[in-house]
């Protein structure tokens, strides 16, 4: 039976009046009228109900709850802490941490790396020279190392990205800082070395040796804004662009926008420890303004450097 309004549902039931009688029939449209009525509410409850599940939940993701926490061991923390993040991609595995870092603590770090930068370099492949490098990285950096900061902003920083990548900070390199002009870029690249093109390495970024590594990960966190252009890019996102035709120097794919005091993580390897191939990636040019980055690169073996 077709859907009836509320004058069509009465009128039904006065004409049904004159074969059963009036008060069988007003029993019967009575109940079948409070019925649907409770069903409606009912429905319009539990909606209601689940918007609102929804909104606490978001609002406690917000402003934070607190915790009891456990008794923690000989290396951990007395303490819960929270670090908001967004998942940017599963193919890459990239997530996006906002206000990671102070506006100070960015300027701070900016103000020791400027006077002591130079031009960035890449590693070569056996048999590749300097000048098979020109155009692929052209900003300027430096490394520069959580002990040799003074001020001990590095270390804070440090800290946190050990906590998030839950890999221990004696496993990362020294902060790689770099500064990118109008214009400069850093082509696609893998941040790993692959033995088969780089020849056997004593430590990976990326390509662990055994199953007792953890998996590898790459942390940017951007020291500035750019009013145009600088993204990190990745090209291979979800498994496009994945063909011979692929320019190494186009900006297309999953972009990211650097905003001051933000971070990126990103892996460069998959849960069965081997190269992920849509972790290719890189730096669109500088279109308007100044890129300022810190890059940690994090290894499978202790760093003794």
């Amino acid at each position: 039976m077709k859907g009836k309004s509320g004058k069509g549902y009465w009128n039904w039931c006065f004409a049904k009046t004159k074969k059963l009688g009036l008060p069988a029939v007003f029993l019967l449209c009575s109940f079948f009228f409070l019925s649907g009525f409770f069903a409606s509410t009912l429905l319009s409850l539990q909606d209601t109900s689940t918007a609102t599940t929804r909104s606490t939940l978001q609002e406690s993701v917000n402003e934070g709850i607190e915790y009891n926490s456990l008794t923690p061991g000989e290396t951990g923390d007395n303490s819960v802490t929270s670090i908001p993040f967004q998942i940017l991609s599963w193919k890459p595995r990239a997530l996006y941490f906002p206000s990671f870092a102070t506006p100070e603590q960015c300027q701070g770090v900016i103000d020791m790396a400027e006077p002591i930068l130079g031009p960035s370099t890449v590693a070569l492949r056996p048999g590749e020279t300097e000048e098979d490098s020109k155009g692929i990285r052209t900003s300027s950096g430096v490394f520069i190392s959580a002990a040799q900061d003074k001020n001990g902003i590095l270390d804070i920083i440090e800290e946190k990205i050990a906590k998030v990548t839950m890999l221990p900070r004696v496993h990362g390199e020294a902060f790689n800082i770099l500064r990118y002009e109008i214009g400069q870029l850093y082509n696609s690249h893998y941040d790993v070395f692959d033995p088969a093109e780089y020849g056997p390495q004593k430590s990976q970024r990326v390509q662990a040796k055994s199953l007792a590594f953890m998996q590898i990960a790459s942390f940017l966190l951007y020291l500035s804004n750019v009013e145009e252009g600088g993204e990190t890019m990745f090209p291979f996102e979800n498994g496009f662009n994945m063909d011979e035709s692929y320019d190494f120097k186009d900006c297309i794919g999953l972009k990211v926008k650097p905003r001051k005091g933000d971070g990126l993580l990103f892996y460069s390897m998959t849960p069965n420890l081997t190269i992920d191939a849509t972790s290719l990636h890189g730096s669109c040019p500088v279109i308007k303004g100044v890129k300022w980055v810190a890059t940690k690169w994090i290894r499978d073996q202790e760093q003794d450097d």
